[in-house]
C-alpha cells in the first residue's frame, strides 16, 4: 500500500506524540516491563461491509502490582476488496488479582491504515478503541474472551478470543 505525504506526515507525528509522551511520564509508569507475549483471532464487522475474519499480534506490559496492563497490538482483517492494517496502543484495568478469573475494561487509540482496492483508494484514519472482556489465567499463560469497538472512519464491532504467553 503506498502512503500519500499526508499519511506518512500522520504517522510520523503519532510515533512522535507517542515518544513523547512516554518520555513525559512518570518514573513509576515508565516501571512497565514485558510481561507476555500472544495473538487473537476474531470476528469483525467493519461498517457498511460484511463481517470478517480478524487476526492480531500483541505485547503486554504490565507494572508489578497493579492491574493496569499496557497493550501495544497489530490487527489485520480483508473483506469486499478492502482490508485495514492497524497498529494500536490499548490499556486495560483488570477488577480481580490476577490469579483468578477477571473482568477488565480499556480503551485506546489506532490509526487504520485502510485500501479500498474497488476503487484503488488508501487512507490513514485515528481510530478510538473501547473493550471489555474477561481473563482467565493459567499457571504459565492466560486465556481471554474480549468484545471490543473502534471509532474511525470505518467503525468496527469485533468479538476476539486470544491467549497470552507469559515471558519468564
Amino acid at each position: 500500500m503506498k502512503r500519500t505525504g499526508l499519511q506518512s506526515g500522520i504517522l510520523y507525528a503519532f510515533t512522535a506524540v507517542l515518544a513523547l509522551a512516554l518520555t513525559a511520564l512518570p518514573q513509576s509508569a515508565r516501571a512497565y516491563g514485558l510481561s507476555g507475549v500472544g495473538g487473537m483471532v476474531g470476528y469483525s464487522t467493519p461498517q457498511d461491509l460484511d463481517g470478517t475474519a480478524s487476526v492480531s499480534v500483541h505485547a503486554e506490559l504490565e507494572q508489578p502490582g497493579t492491574r493496569l496492563h499496557l497493550v501495544p497490538n497489530m490487527m489485520y482483517w480483508n473483506v469486499d476488496r478492502v482490508r485495514d492494517v492497524a497498529p494500536n496502543l490499548d490499556a486495560y484495568y483488570h477488577f480481580r488479582p490476577e490469579s483468578k478469573w477477571t473482568p477488565y475494561v480499556g480503551g485506546g487509540l489506532g490509526l487504520n491504515f485502510v485500501h479500498d482496492a474497488r476503487v484503488e483508494q488508501s487512507n490513514t484514519d485515528l481510530g478510538v478503541n473501547m473493550m471489555g472482556g474477561v481473563v482467565f489465567p493459567t499457571s504459565a499463560n492466560h486465556y481471554f474472551i474480549e468484545g471490543r469497538y473502534t471509532a474511525s472512519d470505518i467503525s468496527q464491532v469485533s468479538l476476539r478470543t486470544g491467549m497470552t504467553f507469559h515471558t519468564p
